[in-house]
């Protein structure tokens, strides 16, 4: 039986763990406040947060409901905006959309009313800027936005003062209604054991596999990893980092050491998909996704790391990441395999990781062209160079060639001008709906540009480059 708390109701039901939680909510519960918009986890209408208990402490998190499966709410505190109401007044999420005119329609407003309450559960830094990137994945087609943006201001303003992690203090300042300061112990007292999974199609936290295939995976035997505690985590030992597949991108967001090995690591990440994805995509579903301009395939790559595999007798096996993609979605993994880990050497002194991104919206769209690089150089000196880019080949593509011609070299705008001409050899772009292969090979030098220029901005500028290329 799956089990969980939805809003102030315990649930407990039997229904297939691949249908989408989107459709039992609004199907089943009858709660049609969460809407159907686009199903593929772009526009932000299905936005529900997920509360995870972990050590006696229950940490909230937005997610988009079309596209995460059932089982996955599974032990879980699951927040429609109906769960998020007072008795006979607004929330000061819904004030401040209502005081704003930030809803016409009114489609979208549930939406955003959810986003900015996890906002407000969140522990996330109080500022406006962290309050629109917990609704970057809403979309509006009406306001115009403008009106948004001030009620999310509104509720910062609102917010100074918070406690951490209180309930209490969200409570009486009218967040959130009461119940919420009962649900830890309640999902305590669940004992939501672990869910028997049958054999079937690995799922973890479903952003590819339910955008492509949700109505096959709602009635199919899957089996769902995204609990499972052996693949998640982020483990720093010896300056090599080892990140458990199940770890999403927030989890890299939020992890300081991270964040101090990779000052632009939130940055980079940004670039990456909205925030509702960020919280439940899996580093390994985008690994094994083997699109080839997946971004953090094109990150990882870029740290020349190495991937573990496990087999269902638990034997290990590890290979570089750039050796284990073989074709146009096609890899070195077989039926009875499962990544386990990604590691790679953490970027120390004189090293330097960058990565840049084109996509026709600056930001919450699949990439044209991507690209990373890291590099090691000491007195003006490449010692290390590892360079990735997507969108212009069959696969994510790890360029040995210009990564091979760089070591060694000086750190000079004649080596990157030839570093160029071997890279544009490596590629093969394509003309699709993303870009013509002139526009591609474009995008790929100019990011290889960039790379030099955000990283050694008193060394090169941009016109260094383009008046000899």
């Amino acid at each position: 039986m799956i089990t969980f708390i939805l809003n102030n109701k315990t649930i407990k039901t039997s229904e297939h763990s691949g249908m989408t939680l989107l459709d039992f909510v609004r199907y089943q519960q009858r709660l049609t406040g969460t809407k159907i918009g686009c199903r593929e986890g772009d526009c932000g209408a299905c936005t529900l947060l997920v509360g995870t208990l972990t050590n006696n402490t229950i940490t909230y998190q937005s997610i988009t409901s079309c596209i995460s499966p059932l089982g996955n709410a599974h032990g879980k505190h699951i927040v429609t905006v109906e769960g998020t109401n007072l008795k006979n007044k607004l929330t000061t999420a819904q004030e401040a959309m209502k005081a704003n005119y930030a809803t016409q329609c009114g489609f979208c407003t549930p939406g955003f009313v959810v986003s900015l309450t996890g906002f407000a559960l969140s522990n996330s830094e109080n500022n406006c800027s962290n309050a629109i990137d917990a609704i970057s994945g809403n979309i509006c087609r009406c306001t115009g936005y403008k009106s948004i943006e001030k009620a999310a201001h509104q509720v910062v303003k609102k917010l100074e003062g918070k406690e951490k992690k209180s309930f209490k203090w969200l409570i009486e300042n009218e967040f959130i209604p009461e119940y919420f300061e009962s649900i830890p112990q309640r999902l305590k007292d669940i004992e939501a054991k672990d869910l028997n999974q049958p054999k079937g199609k690995y799922v973890s936290g479903g952003t590819d596999l339910y955008v492509q295939q949700a109505d096959h995976l709602a009635d199919k035997a899957i089996h769902l990893i995204a609990e499972k505690d052996y693949l998640k985590g982020v483990i720093i030992d010896n300056g090599i980092c080892t990140i458990g597949v199940n770890t999403t991108v927030s989890d890299l967001w939020n992890h300081k050491a991270l964040n101090t090995s990779l000052p632009n690591l939130k940055k980079h990440l940004k670039l990456v998909s909205s925030e509702q994805i960020r919280n439940m995509a899996s580093l390994g579903g985008n690994l094994v996704n083997a699109s080839p301009i997946g971004d953090m395939t094109i990150f990882f790559l870029a740290l020349n790391s190495n991937i573990t595999i496990l087999d269902s007798e638990e034997k290990e096996r590890t290979i570089r990441l750039k050796n284990f993609y073989q074709g146009y979605k096609t890899y070195d993994l077989k039926d009875n395999e499962l990544l386990k880990t990604i590691s790679f050497k953490l970027p120390a002194k004189h090293s330097f990781f960058n990565f840049e991104k084109v996509c026709k919206r600056t930001h919450l769209d699949i990439a044209s062209v991507n690209s990373a690089i890291h590099l090691s150089v000491e007195n003006e000196k490449i010692k290390e160079a590892h360079i990735s880019i997507g969108g212009v080949a069959a696969i994510p593509k790890y360029l040995n060639g210009t990564s091979a011609f760089l070591t060694g070299k000086s750190l000079t705008s004649e080596t990157i001008l030839e570093a160029n001409e071997i890279l544009q050899k490596e590629i093969a772009p394509i003309s699709d709906v993303r870009g013509t292969t002139d526009y591609k090979r474009l995008l790929a030098r100019q990011l290889f540009f960039a790379h030099f220029t955000e990283l050694f901005p008193s060394n090169f500028t941009l016109n260094d480059f383009v008046q000899h290329a």
